[in-house]
């Protein structure tokens, strides 16, 4: 609506400063190749030689394999300050996939000559291994790939995608030793990208998409980043190549995190061919962030149906908790509880799924069927300040093991002070047993930690009335109906009403 709107403008004031850019962005943001090209094309012949425009008119032209054009426009835009950072990153990549289009001599001198006298980052080192490849000098990239030490996040997804290419490429055994090594430099992690299928690269779009992909995917994990430029970079990848799984994958984060979430589910959807199981399931979770969590359900569970990576069990434990379903999300968790072995990460996490089961067992009073569940979560993790907050205000919030409750809560204390939600636990801890001076001041620090979570303000304002503060009680207490939920808001009005009373304690 906004490209159409501006096209409306651009043709009553054609000449209207600052129209074309917004123009190229909409279609950028759009998806609009055609509508970004004119846009760009116009800012080029203009003199406006923005990044932005570069990057859509490379993309034009290796799209129609003009290389001559390709290298016009790459030329086109020169850093003599050195502060293009972003322009450094893809300008070695774009140079060598350009030359193996147009075959031209030793394509990956411009990945080496990035290094500046030294030897190039890893994963510019792997996509030297691309080239080679693309450029049928097998022997070439499997002696090289075989140098590489993966050194990061990038490394490892760059070094998948020159595996797959080794495989095609005849290079077996190479490729199965750098699989090895991406195994082990990823540990137990299991990166949705690397769960992805593997997919050989072989041609000049293939290779720069795959590596505009990663560096969005890189990009939208800056903290605080801005969403333009993921965005842009993954646009870019998938106009390459839209059959690249892990550029879709990037395209549809980028489009989730831009506010797009309806497209982001619609590229996920017109898919050809079957969804790779990581992708159905994040799929079903833009399903359930929609609010339809019926269809996210259905869709995940088809997306776990055969053999699946443990991540995707955690995936849907998660999805079948929000859709309020205590049976499926019991047996979600029991299904992921049954795939995990005796490793510290699995005996973690089995220690955070007995806390889950036992917190649906809660939310329907069933304190004796979880009270086990939640012993067993202490005797596997019996120094963990979250498991011990959990088992000391679960008991306290009913008035159960007072004593033993109380030393937990304080033992999670000790150990993670900063935390606000242990602050108020053990606040709200001497609220009930008595010791008013020492909770007003934990659960004020609780507040300045968490100034926005509805159970510490009420539970402050409490505390305070019990401190003879009743002006500061009732403050808080509005401020905490500013934030509750429907059953909250009932007791608030009651205390605001009659004053704090046994019956309206916070629980």
């Amino acid at each position: 609506m906004a490209l159409s709107a501006l096209n409306e403008v651009a043709s009553l004031a054609p000449g209207l400063p600052g129209v074309r850019g917004r123009m190229l962005e909409q279609a950028i943001a759009a998806g609009d190749l055609e509508a970004a090209r004119s846009a760009a094309q116009q800012l080029w012949a203009a003199g406006d030689h923005r990044f932005d425009a570069q990057l859509v008119l490379l993309v034009d032209a290796m799209r129609r394999s003009d290389w001559k054009a390709a290298r016009a426009y790459l030329a086109g835009r020169t850093d003599k300050a050195g502060a293009d950072t972003i322009a450094r990153l893809i300008v070695p990549t774009f140079h060598a996939w350009i030359d193996v289009g147009a075959r031209s001599k030793r394509p990956e001198r411009h990945l080496l000559a990035a290094g500046g006298g030294t030897r190039p980052e890893p994963a510019l080192m792997l996509q030297i291994v691309l080239v080679q490849a693309a450029t049928r000098r097998g022997a070439e990239a499997a002696a090289l790939a075989d140098e590489i030490t993966l050194t990061d996040r990038t490394s490892q997804l760059v070094g998948l995608r020159a595996a797959a290419t080794l495989d095609r490429a005849g290079k077996d055994a190479a490729a199965e030793r750098l699989r090895g090594r991406i195994a082990l430099a990823a540990g137990e992690r299991e990166d949705p990208m690397l769960l992805l299928p593997e997919q050989p690269v072989a041609t000049p779009r293939a290779g720069t998409a795959q590596w505009l992909g990663i560096l969005a995917d890189g990009l939208a994990r800056t903290p605080n980043g801005s969403t333009k430029l993921p965005l842009l970079f993954a646009r870019a990848a998938h106009w390459l190549n839209d059959e690249d799984w892990a550029v879709r994958a990037t395209l549809v984060e980028a489009l989730d995190r831009d506010g797009q979430e309806a497209a982001a589910m619609a590229l996920l959807g017109a898919a050809r061919g079957t969804l790779p199981p990581v992708l159905a399931m994040r799929r079903a979770e833009l399903f359930a962030d929609a609010g339809d969590l019926i269809e996210a359900a259905r869709l995940a569970e088809a997306a776990v149906r055969d053999d699946p990576p443990r991540s995707l069990l955690v995936r849907l434990a998660d999805l079948a908790r929000r859709s309020g379903d205590p049976k499926a999300a019991a047996a979600a968790y029991e299904r992921l509880e049954a795939a995990l072995g005796d490793s510290e990460g699995d005996r973690a996490l089995r220690g955070s799924l007995l806390l889950a089961r036992a917190e649906l067992l809660l939310q329907s009073d069933g304190w004796e069927n979880a009270a086990p569940l939640i012993e067993r979560a202490v005797a596997l993790q019996p120094d963990d300040p979250v498991v011990l907050n959990f088992a000391g205000y679960s008991a306290l919030e009913r008035r159960k093991n007072v004593e033993q409750s109380l030393a937990r809560i304080e033992a999670a204390w000790a150990r993670a002070p900063q935390n606000a939600s242990i602050t108020d636990s053990l606040g709200w801890a001497y609220f009930l047993t008595g010791r008013i001076d020492d909770a007003v001041e934990l659960l004020e620090k609780a507040q300045r930690g968490e100034p926005d979570n509805a159970v510490i303000v009420e539970h402050l304002g409490d505390a305070y009335w019990q401190a003879g503060q009743r002006f500061q009680a009732r403050y808080n207490w509005r401020a905490a109906a500013l934030l509750a939920d429907a059953e909250m808001a009932t007791r608030i009005e009651a205390k605001l009403r009659d004053g704090l009373t046994p019956a309206t304690v916070a629980p």
